[in-house]
């Protein structure tokens, strides 16, 4: 036996009707047809189905399933109600949850979803995993409910209980950046799975070491020193003050974002996305990872450049062929070193995160000794200075990798000969002076201490900042030199300065130093308790490293010579690193522990910037990014880990450390700065989500954060700044245009619903001043029985008539009961916004479902919009092939709608033959568009023209306006007068005046109202007969099943008389002699067809049409668009049939119309 089908399944079948399934215990079960075909098997579409039953019949099959070749078996007729109670019965016990899923897929739009839902649903085994969704384990046998909760039977069909769902909420976790998950992917098999163990680590492992790891890097000791001796120890202070404030203020807005709620993988850029938005979230998410990215150059450099310098230097491959390309020859070793170092830490990555996490420690233990021994050789050098000598000559710094001997002169074998010195000044060993450098032979050569120690007292010299420019000789100040001019050629025996310093420079160079505040908030799934780990942690990470840094900055300017401080590569000190030449016991702890720890910070960039890619990758927001959102079967990011590789070798090639650090600054800041405006707009905003634990946060400290950042960013290096916040810029317009759609409950959605609230209050002061007034638009669409928009030329005529501009609401009526047609209302919303966005309508959409259209249409009419932001135009389209209807009802519901808007003061614009308007694609280069001004209706037919002209379409159009004059008109001064109202309006037309004499009315004016008469009344007398003949066949049915059968199936309102309340169930002799009469009389009224002769106010209002009609047809038969005042409907609504006619002649002939009828205001003005 085939298996059941999902319940209540709607599938298309003859002519468009319905197919439900009937339960097995109504006449054997099977497919129930609506206007269609019914049979044993569900209604296929295929060309060889079997033959199917007359149309218009409802027919039962015996049996269920039903095979390929099983036809279709004509049983007893069963009535429309009949066939509905049977689908009621049918999905009684699974109505409730099938329709719950089937809303869900509707509001998402996804079909998929909806398909995927049925098909689970049918085959019995949905499932549930969220905590905060229904999982109704009927599969577990017993009873589900609660004997003590019988009261909410209803609510948990959809709702859990409250003890299940806190179950489940005990339960959940969250994946993070992937640390833990990839070790256990890579070391089980692919048959035996490990069980994930609980978070365990606490705010020491978990927060203030990672923290502590990732703030201090190579800036630490490579830079630092160097920025001592360049700003001073004060100006130091002030910038290790400013960028430390930064990131505490940072870490605090942080620290309450962090605390409202669990925080999964991507860090800062979760924060972010959900605080403020995915277009803010995925252009600071980007700026985030390049940041990460070029962090990841730039520790490469730094390990390079303590390799080549300080380490092995014979390594160097290119060396310098003169005295001045040293420089040159430097940055292209740090291009092929810094390649190999990236190609081998992506491989390390690349085979396995769990190594570079079994190193972090090690790599953690290098800072800490070589920080440790920073202060013990401060301690020891106040006793016993360490023996760094430099060499000076006059108060110039000598490069002492050249000589050996700190002296013009040496003594060998009592006798005085030249030193190295000599030779490289005065290029002889002969001590003439012939050739010799003239500041050489006028300054003395002098040995000062280079770590003179912290009791010396050199703290007062280094004090004060000593800016130089690139290529400036450096200096000691008070040391006693003539001043002479040397020779350019000896200028590399000189410690020079390779760039121009500012403190806007090192302020760019240093911040890199104090970012990495987001290691433990990335890490929010391994912590045991991440809402009060990360802000402990974080913040007193950042006190340590604030700390170290202060106290570096004022033991650096205590215990070493200034010139040693300004020498940034240590060539004063015969190459030593500077920081090193300082420490105890060896400067080698420093050398090599400076030179672990940049390569494991390295390889930390290279692992954390490929998982941020993948997170942003994964929540889909930039769609040309989703190939990065893949990778290995553990889950690693392959895809992201080659372009990361790529954009670090960008920074590679840089080959300057002090170049990548302001590039890296600018987008930590710009992420930094968002962060703090993520808490400000959420604090201010005082969502009712907004909770954070950490309750030592204020909106004035993110503000202050956010002004710091900004400031740095513009300090450091402008242009650099503005280049960040373009790349952000673009991004962000690039996911507000194109991304996909993400409702996160935003801050920024927030702030614009506060807002659009300010503003709509505003609004509600007074209605709009004439000079700002234009049309609102309300579209009435009309949609077929598949939910298809009928006629879509109706959105590109409004999408052209407002072009982005104003509001515009879509609306639309089904008719029917909310309570059983709700999945179609929002199925039928989907499909209308998705052709608002193919026809690029910006606005609303609003389905009604009611009774009646005409109740429904009158219901859009005057609650669509709220408060001041309210349409004051309905667009409405034509009732097409109302003549050849038999059915009144439909060019009734649009003559009532149009009395509708006339009561609501609301102009109205109706396109007929709206099919024949031109789509957004199309352009007139040449043609008219045509005003007949026959009523003046506030000035409705001077703007609408003005603003189609706006756009591309009719933007070559010209305009003319044409208006009637009678016979006591003065025909020649209306055209002045109009010329001159047209120059005050600033609109461009030519004016025209039609003369209209008074003529006698036609024979054939005559015919038409007779023939429009004699339709109506035939009509009427058919309508009449069709009543009686239909009653008559209805009296054995029950009268509520009609009237519940007529509301469920008429696609329009029921516009029949009602069935009286006492009807005959057998025939009478008093029934009998009714009838009679009542066929004789139909047929008398038929026959006074002949002999009826029209209605004067009729043949008057024909008149007018007809002549209006030649004028137009004559005047303006090859316009592009005609626009004419519409005539109101009559007061008494007899004469609705005849004003359709009148409307029909008055634009026959016509290709473009557009009926236009003010809304009773003026709507244009002569003055600014």
């Amino acid at each position: 036996m085939a298996p059941r089908p999902p319940p209540r399944q709607r599938l298309r079948g003859a002519r468009g009707g319905r197919a439900v399934w009937s339960p097995r215990g109504f006449a054997g079960g099977g497919w129930v047809g609506r206007r269609g075909r019914a049979g044993a098997g569900p209604p296929r579409a295929s060309p060889r189905a079997s033959p199917r039953p007359p149309p218009g019949r409802l027919l039962l099959a015996r049996g269920g399933g039903g095979g390929r070749d099983r036809r279709y078996r004509p049983q007893r007729r069963v009535s429309r109600f009949e066939a509905i109670r049977a689908r009621a019965e049918a999905s009684e016990r699974s109505k409730r949850c099938f329709a719950r899923i089937n809303r869900a897929c509707y509001r998402m739009g996804d079909t998929q979803c909806h398909r995927e839902r049925k098909a689970e649903f049918g085959h019995g085994n949905h499932k549930e995993n969220s905590p905060f969704l229904n999982n109704l384990e009927a599969g577990k046998g017993g009873d589900y409910y609660d004997k003590n909760l019988a009261l909410f039977e209803e609510e948990l069909d959809i709702r859990p209980k409250v003890s299940s769902l806190l179950g489940k909420l005990v339960n959940y976790t969250n994946l993070t950046q992937g640390v833990k998950e990839h070790e256990e992917a890579e070391n089980t098999d692919g048959s035996k799975k490990k069980v994930s163990k609980s978070p365990s680590m606490g705010t020491l492992m978990g927060v203030y070491l990672p923290c502590m790891q990732n703030i201090f890097g190579v800036i630490l000791f490579l830079r630092l020193t160097w920025m001592v001796g360049m700003a001073g120890v004060l100006q130091s202070f002030l910038i290790v003050l400013l960028c430390c404030c930064c990131t505490m203020l940072t870490t605090i807005s942080m620290s309450a974002i962090a605390t409202n709620g669990v925080v999964p993988a991507g860090g800062s850029y979760f924060m972010i996305s959900r605080s403020l938005g995915p277009e803010f979230g995925g252009a600071v998410g980007l700026c985030f990872y390049l940041g990460t990215t070029f962090a990841g150059a730039m520790y490469i450099l730094g390990a390079i450049e303590i390799l080549l310098t300080y380490i092995v230097p014979q390594a160097a491959i290119f060396h310098p062929s003169g005295a001045h390309d040293a420089s040159s020859a430097m940055l292209n070793n740090m291009r092929v070193y810094g390649t190999v170092f990236l190609l081998l830490m992506a491989v390390v990555v690349f085979v396995g995160v769990k190594y570079v996490n079994k190193f972090a420690s090690l790599f953690l233990a290098c800072v800490v000794i070589s920080i440790l021994s920073i202060y013990a050789g401060a301690i020891k050098s106040i006793f016993d200075p360490p023996e760094f000598p430099i060499c000076m000559l006059g108060n110039r710094t000598l490069s002492r990798d050249q000589f050996d001997v700190c002296a013009k002169t040496i003594v060998k074998d009592n006798i005085t000969v030249a030193s190295k010195l000599w030779e490289l000044f005065c290029h002889n060993t002969s001590l003439t002076t012939d050739n010799c450098d003239e500041y050489f032979l006028l300054n003395n050569v002098s040995e000062i201490a280079g770590i003179p120690g912290a009791a010396s007292g050199i703290l007062k010299d280094n004090l004060w900042s000593n800016y130089l420019e690139k290529g400036e000789i450096l200096e000691k100040a008070h040391h006693p030199s003539v001043d002479a001019a040397g020779q350019k050629n000896n200028l590399h025996l000189y410690v020079l300065s390779d760039i121009a310093t500012s403190f806007m420079v090192l302020v760019g160079i240093f911040f890199p130093s104090v970012t990495g505040i987001m290691a433990g908030s990335n890490r929010s799934g391994d912590l045991k308790d991440a809402q009060k780990s990360i802000p402990v942690g974080t913040i007193l990470a950042i006190v340590t490293t604030s700390l170290v840094y202060f106290s570096c900055v004022l033991l650096f300017g205590a215990c070493i010579e200034g010139v040693v401080l300004r020498d940034k590569y240590g060539d004063a000190v015969n190459k030593n690193l500077v920081v090193g030449t300082l420490s105890w016991p060896s400067p080698w702890v420093i050398v090599i522990g400076s030179f672990f720890s940049t390569c494991g910070a390295g390889l930390q960039s290279l692992t954390g910037a490929p998982r941020l890619l993948q997170a942003i990758a994964k929540d889909n927001i930039i769609p040309f990014l989703w190939v990065f959102g893949h990778g290995k079967a553990n889950g690693e990011p392959t895809w992201a880990l080659l372009l990361t590789a790529l954009i670090a070798e960008l920074g590679i090639l840089i080959a300057s450390l002090d170049m990548v650090a302001p590039i890296l600054s600018m987008f930590f800041l710009m992420c930094y700065l968002f962060v703090n405006l993520a808490c400000a707009v959420q604090t201010l905003l005082r969502t009712p989500n907004w909770r954070p634990r950490f309750k030592y946060y204020h909106w004035a400290l993110s503000f202050l954060g956010m002004s710091i950042c900004l400031a740095l960013m513009f300090i450091s290096s402008w242009y650099y700044a503005l280049v960040a916040m373009l790349i952000a810029g673009m991004i962000y317009k690039y996911i507000e245009y194109q991304g996909a759609e993400k409702e996160w409950g935003d801050g920024i959605r927030g702030l614009s619903l506060s807002a659009a609230r300010y503003a709509l209050l505003r609004l509600e002061e007074g209605p709009p001043h004439t000079k700002n007034w234009r049309p609102q638009l309300l579209v009435l669409l009309k949609l077929d029985e598949d939910l298809h928009v009928k006629y879509p030329r109706l959105l590109t005529f409004a999408s052209q008539l407002k072009a982005g501009k104003g509001l515009t609401i879509i609306g639309s009526v089904i008719q029917g009961n909310f309570l059983e047609t709700y999945g179609e209302a929002q199925a039928a919303e989907q499909t209308i916004k998705n052709m608002m966005d193919i026809e690029k309508v910006k606005g609303f959409c609003q389905v009604v479902v009611a009774n009646k259209v005409r109740e429904g249409i009158a219901h859009l009419i005057q609650s669509c919009g709220l408060g001041g932001m309210k349409h004051n135009t309905v667009v409405l389209g034509w009732p097409y092939g109302w003549r050849q209807s038999e059915d009144p009802r439909s060019w009734k519901t649009f003559i009532g709608t149009v009395r509708c808007t006339t009561a609501a003061h609301l102009a109205l614009l109706v396109p007929k033959n709206v099919s024949f308007y031109p789509s957004n694609h199309e352009r007139y280069n040449e043609g008219n568009i045509d005003v007949w001004w026959i009523v003046h209706d506030g000035g409705m037919l001077m703007l609408l023209p003005f603003l189609l002209k706006q756009h591309k379409v009719w933007r070559k159009c010209k305009m003319r306006i044409f208006t009637v004059a009678q016979m006591d008109d003065n025909s020649i001064q209306m055209k002045k007068d109009l010329a001159t109202f047209l120059y005050q309006l600033r609109i461009e037309a030519e004016v025209e005046v039609v003369e209209m004499h008074n003529s006698d009315i036609s024979a054939y004016t005559y015919e038409r109202t007779l023939m429009m008469e004699q339709r109506s009344q035939m009509l009427r007398q058919m309508r009449l007969t069709k009543t009686e003949r239909e009653r008559e066949a209805q009296l054995v049915k029950d009268r509520h099943s009609i009237a519940r059968l007529e509301s469920l199936y008429s696609d329009e309102e029921d516009e029949t008389d009602p069935v009286p309340e006492n009807i005959q169930m057998t025939w009478t002799k008093e029934k009998c002699d009714s009838e009679k009469r009542n066929r004789s009389s139909a047929v008398g009224s038929f026959r006074d067809l002949i002999s009826i002769k029209p209605n004067q106010s009729n043949v008057r209002r024909m008149h007018t049409a007809v002549k209006l009609n030649e004028v137009i047809v004559n005047r303006s038969h090859d316009a592009r668009l005609v626009l004419l005042n519409m005539p109101g409907p009559p007061k008494n609504t007899d004469g609705d049939e005849n004003y359709m006619e009148f409307l029909e002649v008055l634009t026959e002939g016509l290709e473009r119309v557009l009926l236009v009828r003010g809304g009773g205001r003026e709507v244009i003005t002569i003055y600014s």
